[in-house]
């Protein structure tokens, strides 16, 4: 069976896959950009791992997978995909985007950069000796918006920082151990007036674009602070930045954007994240899109791929699905 990976992605995200395959797999490297080229390829290809599928993909008339190494399926054009091809994807950035939230709620109330700076100084400043007091995460209210795979492991791990944590999901979800009260959207302001800390762990479709905004910032706290790990365009540009500018909430920790530099160039070039500067907010914590983006990622990742291949090869029930065959039809899914 033969499965195709764009040149684009063929660095170390992928690197794990070939020793984790236990059935045999021709694997073909090709340049998407050399349209030919990916044309010939896709014409008997049985598999592509891909996170994006556009509206003008040349025809792949023996496609049974196309395999995303992330969660989001922002980049399908699902009435695009061929009617033999199931979409799955994968997730396990859970796990490090938790640890990074939490971590970024530590900092946010304690300070240990400003701390340190003081230290290097030679100066006290912040020490029991002198100076302002840092805050407790214990008895805060954390919100989370979008209860799937992240809200969850957020949630396991704020618990035992005896944090209450509530939740708004899109879909009826049960109360658990560590979220004992999860509404529905309809009840996104309760959660909003209620929090400490709000973090947006949803994904980007029709209707969570731009869900919150300014009238949503407006039933926060003005202490408040929000978290976005989700997709920035679920969070409505302007209203974040004035917001925080304003000082109207307590301020932002930001990971994900409104603009992206083409990733054969990140490395290379500088590229604002919005077009608004948040960069000369104090109040803002920002990040390049780096929660999940962990030592340990790749190898999860690839395993639950290399999974999927074999399924498919042995014939059997793929995992993840979002969209299967016959025309594509999508179903809904979680990818938060």
């Amino acid at each position: 069976m033969k499965l195709l990976i764009k040149t684009i992605d063929n660095d170390d995200r992928l690197a794990p896959l070939r020793h984790q395959l236990a059935t045999p797999w021709d694997i073909q490297v090709v340049d998407h950009a050399d349209r030919p080229a990916f044309a010939a390829a896709l014409t008997d290809a049985d598999a592509i791992v891909s996170m994006n599928w556009p509206a003008d993909a040349p025809p792949a008339p023996r496609l049974r997978l196309i395999q995303l190494p992330g969660a989001g399926t922002d980049e399908i054009r699902f009435d695009a995909v061929p009617p033999t091809a199931s979409v799955c994807n994968a997730f396990e950035h859970e796990i490090g985007i938790a640890e990074f939230v939490m971590g970024s709620i530590l900092e946010w109330l304690i300070g240990l950069r400003r701390l340190d700076a003081s230290m290097r100084q030679d100066r006290w400043w912040g020490s029991h000796l002198c100076g302002p007091r840092h805050g407790d995460l214990y008895g805060k209210t954390l919100g989370i918006l979008g209860y799937g795979r992240i809200g969850r492991e957020v949630a396991r791990r704020a618990h035992g920082f005896g944090v209450r944590v509530i939740a708004a999901n899109r879909s009826p979800r049960p109360a658990d151990d560590w979220c004992r009260d999860v509404r529905p959207m309809t009840e996104l302001a309760s959660v909003a007036r209620e929090s400490d800390f709000l973090l947006d762990a949803l994904p980007l479709d029709n209707t969570t674009r731009g869900i919150v905004d300014a009238a949503l910032f407006a039933q926060m706290k003005p202490t408040a602070v929000i978290i976005n790990v989700g997709r920035g365009a679920t969070i409505q540009e302007e209203a974040l930045f004035e917001a925080c500018r304003d000082r109207r909430i307590g301020g932002a920790i930001i990971d994900t954007w409104y603009q992206y530099p083409e990733q054969s160039q990140a490395a290379e070039v500088r590229f604002p994240a919005s077009r608004f500067p948040f960069r000369d907010l104090d109040n803002v914590i920002m990040s390049p899109h780096a929660s999940g983006w962990t030592e340990a990622l790749a190898e999860r990742r690839c395993r639950v791929i290399a999974d999927n291949l074999d399924h498919l090869a042995r014939g059997e029930p793929l995992q993840n699905v979002v969209a299967h065959p016959a025309h594509s039809i999508a179903v809904q899914t979680r990818t938060a």
